[in-house]
């Protein structure tokens, strides 16, 4: 059980959750973007070929089979523009019933307005709206036929974004500021020493707030050493968060999990003897003082043993 836990907690490390999350907010935010993308792709061409379809019944309707229709313009984003090379009448009835038989051929919405336009004057010489609501469409005037003249049909449909669509800049600025606030943590996790919360809690001298007496030493967690007399020891990193969890617990059993996991939390490779070696390292340099023993609680963890 204890072989599995450990597994777990190296898996699980600080590091490999932020490499893992900002792994996820990156392909979350490609396919969003993809998604769209190709969403408004496919839209756009449909739209193309329905518009072209209805500017071929329009012509036909006039009884003109040999003028050409200009190429479809998308002047925005859901907004598209059909243009003939000659001019026609049109009959708004007419008008009305091949856009509508076109885009449900080509099953794209039935929410849009239609705007024809004088291609001289700019004028507006009709418009009408759809909806899938009976209530929010207005088609005025079908009866009046349009004079023979040069037209322009603008269409554009009445679209309503998801709030994720239309906020994607806005939630892909979010991802990036997540993600760098991750990797600044986890570097400054990294580079910091931490030591449990009633560290400071412990004996200190009244002259030196970051030093704490263990038996004859002087423990200094900052600066990764112990002193004894005129004495001094440098002790590696680890050394001295391992040493910060037993000078925080004295005459107390601590498991090899707890040791492990918050000593290599932040570490993506873990080897079991690592904590033995750290230990008998430790063991080393404390027998020196008599009243300090590190122990061995069998099949369970460590304890620091400090004589009062």
């Amino acid at each position: 059980m204890s072989r599995i836990y450990r597994l777990f907690t190296v898996i699980m490390s600080k590091k490999k959750i932020y490499i893992y999350s900002g792994f996820l907010l990156l392909v979350f935010s490609l396919w969003l973007f993809t998604k769209g993308t190709k969403k408004n792709n496919v839209f756009s061409e449909t739209v193309k070929i329905a518009l072209r379809d209805v500017g071929n019944k329009l012509l036909l309707t006039n009884q003109d089979s040999t003028s050409l229709i200009l190429p479809i313009k998308e002047l925005q984003p859901y907004k598209y523009k059909l243009t003939f090379n000659e001019d026609l009448h049109l009959e708004p009835n007419a008008l009305v019933t091949i856009i509508e038989q076109s885009f449900e051929k080509a099953v794209l919405p039935n929410n849009y307005r239609v705007e024809v336009t004088n291609c001289e004057t700019q004028d507006v010489a009709y418009s009408y709206q759809m909806s899938e609501k009976k209530e929010e469409t207005i088609v005025p005037c079908a009866g009046r036929v349009l004079p023979n003249g040069c037209y322009l049909v603008n269409v554009r449909f009445i679209h309503k974004e998801s709030f994720i669509a239309e906020n994607r800049y806005l939630l892909l600025i979010l991802l990036v500021l997540i993600i760098a606030i991750g990797v600044i943590d986890y570097f400054k996790s990294k580079s910091k020493v931490e030591l449990p919360q009633n560290f400071n809690n412990l004996d200190t001298t009244e002259d030196d707030k970051e030093s704490f007496n263990l038996g004859s030493f002087k423990f200094y967690p900052e600066q990764n050493k112990l002193v004894k007399a005129a004495s001094e020891i440098s002790l590696s990193k680890k050394e001295c968060e391992l040493l910060a969890l037993f000078v925080a617990q004295p005459n107390q059993i601590i498991k090899r999990e707890e040791l492990t996991k918050k000593v290599w939390e932040d570490q993506g490779v873990f080897v079991g003897r690592s904590l033995d070696t750290y230990i008998s390292k430790l063991r080393k340099i404390l027998k020196e003082d008599g009243s300090i023993k590190l122990t061995n609680v069998h099949g369970v963890g460590y304890k620091l043993e400090v004589e009062k």
